[in-house]
């Protein structure tokens, strides 16, 4: 068992409305101040959706994906940014790709890439093959890793599909998300059979949607995994909903679950050596980024 674990952080997501939560950070000042707080308490890395400063509507746009980046590395040099490339409002890839030509000390260190449609309560995430082929050649291509989202084993499948194609690098990192209505059950057999089909060379963190949010936390930590938390997956504090969480709430409750189980979390820069990224401080993406050659010979194939 790993002594120390991921924090993957969420603060804002695509849902949350201030109508349901005041907490839900909104605004890039209030993303930004939130991420300080949790850094002070301690997170390894940061999965950052953006909204419309005006409609609060989930946004693609580079433009407001930079303030925040920039805003994050003034206090935070190392820690490890990941982008949304999410489906679920936009299905153009010029859009889904918005953020990936971020360059330079705003180039984000990850993207994530949802490894098949799903539905959710009342909504679908569209995923088809050639948008998943296509945002993975040009994270590629920009040395962004992908952050693999799989909701259920025929995902983590599917990855293994696109590893065979050479479209994406271990060491890898994935985020099992678990407890939608229409994937993999917060079950043990379930989760089980998820682990089990992980391919070599993984770092993972296991997430849980709604009131399955702390029971999957505490189980990835009691059992030496990593954890993705925050206000994306889970606006309640408790199970009886009674109390709104807010993003440190929910930060300093993993904090205390690790302690009881004598786990750290880990630091950006650990996780910058298991996963081959770039350093920080300046030097942001994937190290095992291709040159033009190389990405040539797989598009061709």
């Amino acid at each position: 068992m790993n002594s120390k674990f991921v924090v993957n952080f969420t603060p804002t997501g695509m849902l949350p409305q201030k109508s349901q939560t005041p907490h839900v950070p909104i605004y890039c000042r209030e993303i930004i101040a939130d991420v300080k707080k949790a850094c002070q308490i301690g997170i390894t890395s940061v999965h950052l959706h953006v909204r419309d400063q005006i409609t609060h509507k989930p946004c693609y746009k580079k433009e407001t994906y930079k303030e925040i980046i920039s805003g994050i590395r003034e206090f935070a040099p190392d820690l490890v940014i990941c982008v949304s490339t999410s489906g679920r409002s936009f299905n153009e890839f010029e859009k889904r790709a918005d953020v990936l030509q971020l360059d330079g000390d705003l180039r984000p260190d990850m993207a994530s890439l949802t490894l098949s449609s799903l539905n959710f309560n009342t909504q679908a995430s569209i995923n088809e093959p050639p948008m998943i082929i296509r945002l993975a050649q040009e994270m590629l291509h920009r040395g962004i890793k992908p952050e693999l989202e799989a909701f259920d084993a025929g995902m983590i499948n599917y990855a293994k599909y696109i590893m065979k194609k050479n479209l994406i690098k271990p060491p890898y990192y994935f985020n099992l998300i678990i407890g939608n209505i229409a994937c993999a059950q917060a079950d043990l057999a379930h989760v089980g059979l998820m682990v089990r089909d992980l391919p070599e060379q993984s770092v993972f963190s296991i997430g849980g949607i709604g009131g399955f949010q702390l029971p999957m936390n505490s189980l990835a930590i009691s059992m030496g995994y990593g954890v993705r938390v925050g206000l994306e997956d889970n606006i309640w504090y408790d199970s009886s909903r009674t109390r709104l969480a807010s993003n440190i709430d929910l930060v300093q409750r993993v904090h205390s679950i690790g302690k009881a189980n004598g786990r750290q979390v880990m630091t950006p820069a650990e996780l910058r050596s298991h996963l081959g990224l770039k350093r920080g401080f300046g030097e942001y993406g994937d190290q095992g980024s291709l040159d033009v050659g190389d990405f040539c010979k797989i598009l061709v194939k």
